[in-house]
């Protein structure tokens, strides 16, 4: 199966294509071949990624940089309106197309689409997906919110029947989808920009799982609460069918056991009365019921699941979720996205597992958003208090404006009533010093946080080489 290309996406202008789920888009309409042309604030590997594809991508933003004949110009919700590229394309009558409608546009034309969302965890399981689908030789179509480890990108246009994306629901774009499969691995309260309450929140997943094309799947954990709950909300929806997993024991994909095995797990499910065990190549218990989701949702497919779970065990990871960036004088320096404070303390309790007796867990911690920040610092420095001894920076504002009297020191003020051993460096360049004074061979090092603190862990390693 090879769809087309939208007509209004035969010559789209992306601004902000260097994006994570931007450059998705972009790739796959330059794989369809689509003349695809956007600029981004800087030069990154993924604009030269997309070069190579045969992309045109200009650095910076400029009137000048939208061609007259555009065909559509692709934003995303952190695209201010006096961008001047978007104030040009109003110039010019050219059609602004939501980055969410891109996908919603790419995943029709008769494809079987699954679309997985939930608060955290969404990037690793569509990754798992993605790896376990291609080995199988299904070769899907998928576009993901960050970097494979294996095939080292996130998106591709394949020739199967199967498209998997990463369902955003930060601004509510996942409604957008129909998807045969749906995935909701949970339902927290976050993006405080657009959601007031949890009811907001309940209301979006439900727009969500109500797009469900009739006699589809709907893939739920059965343990984390607020998925529960929405599960009760819904379950008047006969339209669809509602799979279950997790370690509760009326879960129809029911999680058996989870043994660490150093930077790797093995599961074992019960699915149809019969015990399988597999193994996750990413360490702890959350990336564990990534995996059983993902299984679920390829046997929803029709895919034998004993074929899908040998197949998962070839996922290694994705870049940013706790990826290992290397190790200098016995410290291994891993990189994490967590900035929620649920995904981090998930990942640190993986790690400690994973840890050898006696190694300390050290966190050098970016705040990601001053809403996030002022809604859950609490929560964040709570979470701090399970490292060893953590460096906290100050907050990566992204798209927003600062709020007044919130800063990092929220986050450091609550790791330390938790009894968490927290300094903040506010010069990002000093941090690389500051762990080189804290760290000893065998220790652990975690760079946590969605912003540029990614951007520390070679620093760090250089600064611990002897």
């Amino acid at each position: 199966m090879a769809p087309g290309i939208p007509t209004a996406m035969e010559r789209p202008h992306f601004i902000g294509i260097g994006g994570a789920g931007m450059s998705g888009i972009a790739k796959i309409l330059t794989q369809r071949g689509a003349k695809v042309a956007g600029s981004d604030s800087k030069e990154s590997g993924t604009a030269e990624a997309l070069r190579a594809l045969g992309a045109t991508v200009h650095i910076g933003h400029a009137a000048e940089h939208l061609a007259d004949d555009a065909s559509c110009v692709v934003v995303s919700s952190a695209i201010r309106a006096d961008n001047p590229e978007l104030v040009r394309a109003a110039e010019l009558s050219v059609p602004v197309v939501h980055r969410s409608d891109a996908l919603a546009a790419l995943m029709g034309g008769g494809l079987r689409s699954i679309a997985v969302a939930g608060t955290h965890g969404k990037t690793t399981t569509t990754s798992m997906l993605a790896v376990a689908l291609t080995e199988l030789g299904l070769d899907p179509s998928y576009a993901i919110g960050g970097d494979l480890d294996g095939p080292g990108t996130n998106a591709r246009h394949g020739a199967g029947e199967i498209f998997v994306a990463e369902a955003d629901e930060s601004d509510r774009s996942f409604q957008k989808y129909d998807p045969e499969v749906a995935i909701v691995l949970n339902v927290e309260l976050d993006h405080h920009a657009n959601y007031a309450s949890m009811d907001e929140i309940y209301e979006s997943f439900e727009t969500f799982v109500g797009k469900i094309v009739p006699g589809g799947t709907l893939v739920i954990a059965a343990d984390q609460p607020g998925a529960v709950e929405l599960t009760a909300k819904i379950r008047d929806l006969s339209t669809i069918k509602v799979v279950t997993y997790g370690e509760a024991a009326d879960a129809d994909v029911r999680v058996h056991k989870v043994t660490a095995r150093g930077l790797t797990s093995e599961v074992t499910v019960v699915l149809a009365g019969r015990f399988l065990t597999f193994t996750v190549s990413v360490p702890g218990r959350h990336y564990a019921h990534n995996a059983v989701a993902a299984l679920a949702a390829g046997v929803a497919l029709g895919i034998p699941a004993h074929n899908l779970a040998s197949a998962l065990g070839k996922y290694t990871g994705v870049k940013r979720r706790l990826q290992l960036k290397g190790e200098a004088n016995g410290v291994q320096v891993i990189d994490s996205y967590a900035h929620h404070p649920t995904e981090m303390a998930a990942d640190l309790e993986a790690m400690r597992a994973a840890a050898a007796p006696g190694s300390r867990l050290l966190v050098v911690f970016q705040p990601h958003l001053f809403s996030r920040t002022q809604e859950l610092g609490t929560e964040m420095g709570q979470a701090l208090a399970l490292a060893d001894g953590s460096v906290v920076l100050d907050i990566y504002p992204a798209r927003e404006d600062p709020i007044p009297g919130i800063t990092s020191a929220l986050i450091i003020e609550a790791a330390e009533r938790a009894g968490a051993d927290v300094r903040a460096v506010h010069d990002k360049g000093a941090v690389p010093e500051a762990v080189a004074g804290m760290a000893k061979p065998g220790d652990l090092v975690l760079t946590m946080g969605a912003g540029d603190v990614t951007d520390l862990g070679p620093e760090i390693l250089a600064r611990l080489t002897p």
